[in-house]
C-alpha cells in the first residue's frame, strides 16, 4: 500500500511514423478515434513493440485495413489488451484508464489510506480460505488510532469470511472492520498442524488523506565490537531524499561497519532516488553507471545512463558509506526500484539478499495522452482515456535485467504468521537472520510459508509497483 507516486516524463514523443499507410484522422471513423489513439501510442512507446506483430510499422497496407482492425476490437480496453505482450508472465503492469483525471490523482498521492498494510495467506489445509496478517501500521493514521499492531491476525472483513475470491476487493472499501483471529502453530514447523480460531475483537478502519514517510524505521545495532545500520525504507520518493541523506549521515557519524537495507514492502518509485540511495550505500564508484534506462527501438535515442552521484538535486552532499557489502531484505512485495537496487548494486559490491523472491518488475512507465506528442498539453478534449504502458526497462552495468519471475534471495526466509516480530527488534526473524549472517559464515536453510501470490494481477495493483522517471 503506497500513497505517494509521480510520473514525470523526460522523453519527447514527437515526429515518429505510425506505419506505411496514410496517416490521417479524417479517414478514421469517429467511433474508433480512441482506439486509433491506443494503437498509435503503443506503436511508438511500448517497450515490447517488437514482440507484438500487430504493432509492426508495416502491419497495415491501407487505412481501410487499419480501420477494420480497430473495429475488430470491441472497446479501447479490448484493443489495449490485444496489444500487450505476454500479460501473464512478462507485462503484468501496463494499464489503461477511461478517466485520466483519476489516474493523475492516484499517481500524485491524492488518495485515501487507513495506515494499515496486510499480507494474506491460505489457511493451512485449504486451497480457498484466506486469512490476513497486519504487516505494518503507519503512525498518526486510523490504524494506529485504533491500536492495530503488526502481527495481528484476522479472518473476516465486515464479518465476511475471507477467501481467494473476495479478500482483495474487501480491502478497497473506504471503511471496513477486521475480525481479529488467533493463529496457533502448535509449536511445530509443520504447516498442516497450524490452526485459525475466531477471536472476540473487531477493529474498524477508515481511510483518510495521508502522506506516508517512506523512512519507516532506522537503528544502529551493536554486534560484538561492530555497529550495524538498519533502515526500513518503503518507497523511493524524491521529496524525502534530504531526510534519507540525514539518516546516512547518522550512520556515517557512528562509523557503521554493516548496513541492512529493508525493502521487503518497498514496491518502487523514483529511479533518481534509487540512484541516490545506491550512492549513499557506496561512494567509491562516482560517475560510473548505476543503472541504464532502455527504451524500444523507436525511442532508443532516449536511452539514458544514471550514474552514481555525490550530490542531491538541491546540491546537498551525499553521505556515502563506501561499503563493499550490503544486506537487503526482500519479499514478494519488493518491486521495480527495489529490484533495481539489488540488480544494480550486485554488479559492484556483494549483495546478501534475505527474505522472499521479488516481484520481477524492472520496467518504467509514463502516462500517455491523446495528443500530438502524447503529452498532457493539448490532449484530445473529446475523451479522457490515457495509457500507462511499460515504456523502458532498467539494466545494470553488465546489461543484466531483473528476471520476470523475480530475484531469488541468498537466504530464503518468508515471514511466518505465528512470528512476525517487531520491526527493528533484533529478534524480528529477517533482521535476526541478517545479524546472524554478519556474525557467522554458516548460512542456514529456512522454512518457507505457502502464501497467496501477490503476483496475481487481481492482487498486485500495477499502480503500486510504479517506477517513474524525473
Amino acid at each position: 500500500m503506497k500513497i505517494k507516486f509521480k510520473c514525470i516524463a523526460i522523453v519527447v514523443l514527437m515526429g515518429f511514423s505510425y506505419g506505411c499507410f496514410e496517416d490521417g484522422d479524417d479517414n478514421i471513423a469517429a467511433g474508433t478515434s480512441i482506439k486509433d489513439f491506443v494503437w498509435k501510442a503503443m506503436n511508438v512507446v511500448y517497450l515490447y513493440k517488437s514482440n507484438v506483430n500487430d504493432l509492426s510499422n508495416d502491419r497495415f497496407a491501407t487505412n481501410t485495413d487499419y480501420q477494420n482492425y480497430l473495429n475488430s476490437n470491441e472497446t479501447p480496453e479490448a484493443l489495449f489488451e490485444a496489444l500487450i505482450y505476454d500479460r501473464e508472465n512478462i507485462d503484468r503492469f501496463s494499464y489503461i484508464t477511461s478517466n485520466y483525471f483519476e489516474l493523475e490523482q492516484q499517481l500524485s498521492g491524492i488518495t485515501l489510506n487507513n495506515g494499515a498494510e496486510f499480507n494474506f495467506y491460505l489457511v493451512p489445509g485449504s486451497t480457498t480460505s484466506v486469512f490476513g496478517v497486519v504487516r505494518l501500521v503507519h503512525p498518526n493514521s486510523s490504524a494506529s488510532a485504533a491500536n492495530l499492531s503488526r502481527g495481528q491476525v484476522f479472518n473476516k472483513i465486515n464479518n465476511i469470511v475471507l477467501n481467494t475470491s473476495n479478500f482483495s476487493s474487501l480491502v478497497t472499501n473506504n471503511s471496513y472492520s477486521l475480525s481479529l483471529a488467533i493463529y496457533d502453530d502448535n509449536d511445530t514447523e509443520t504447516l498442516s498442524d497450524d490452526q485459525i480460531f475466531d477471536g472476540d475483537e473487531t477493529i474498524t478502519l477508515v481511510k483518510e488523506g495521508y502522506e506516508e514517510n517512506p523512512i519507516f524505521h532506522t537503528a544502529v545495532i551493536d554486534v560484538n565490537t561492530e555497529k550495524v545500520g538498519y533502515l526500513m525504507y518503503n518507497s523511493f520518493v524524491n521529496e524525502f531524499d534530504n531526510e534519507l541523506n540525514v539518516v546516512f549521515g547518522d550512520f556515517k557519524s557512528q562509523n557503521i561497519s554493516h548496513l541492512i537495507l529493508d525493502l521487503r514492502y518497498n514496491s518502487g518509485g523514483s529511479v533518481q532516488t534509487a540512484t541516490a540511495l545506491g550512492s549513499m550505500v557506496t561512494g567509491q564508484f562516482q560517475n560510473q553507471v548505476f543503472t541504464t534506462l532502455k527504451y524500444n527501438e523507436t525511442l532508443e535515442t532516449n536511452n539514458f545512463d544514471y550514474n552514481f552521484i555525490n550530490t542531491l538535486s538541491n546540491d546537498g552532499i551525499i553521505n556515502s558509506l563506501n561499503l563493499d557489502k550490503v544486506y537487503i531484505l526482500t519479499s514478494n512485495r519488493s518491486a521495480s526500484a527495489s529490484e533495481m537496487m539489488v540488480n544494480s548494486l550486485k554488479s559492484y559490491i556483494e549483495v546478501v539478499q534475505i527474505g522472499g523472491q521479488t516481484v520481477g518488475k524492472s520496467q518504467a512507465s509514463q502516462i500517455i495522452y491523446d495528443s500530438a506528442n502524447f503529452g498532457r498539453e493539448n490532449a484530445n478534449p473529446g475523451h479522457t482515456y490515457a495509457l500507462l504502458p511499460l515504456i523502458a526497462i532498467t539494466v545494470n552495468k553488465n546489461d543484466e535485467t531483473v528476471p520476470p519471475s523475480g530475484i531469488i534471495p541468498t537466504i530464503n526466509l518468508l515471514e511466518r504468521p505465528a512470528n512476525y516480530g517487531i520491526i527493528g527488534d533484533t529478534e524480528e526473524p529477517l533482521l535476526k537472520a541478517a545479524l546472524e549472517d554478519i556474525q557467522s559464515s554458516n548460512r542456514l536453510a529456512f522454512t518457507t510459508e505457502t502464501q497467496v501470490s501477490p503476483n496475481d494481477l487481481k492482487v498486485l495493483n500495477p499502480l503500486e509497483t510504479l517506477m517513474y522517471i524525473e
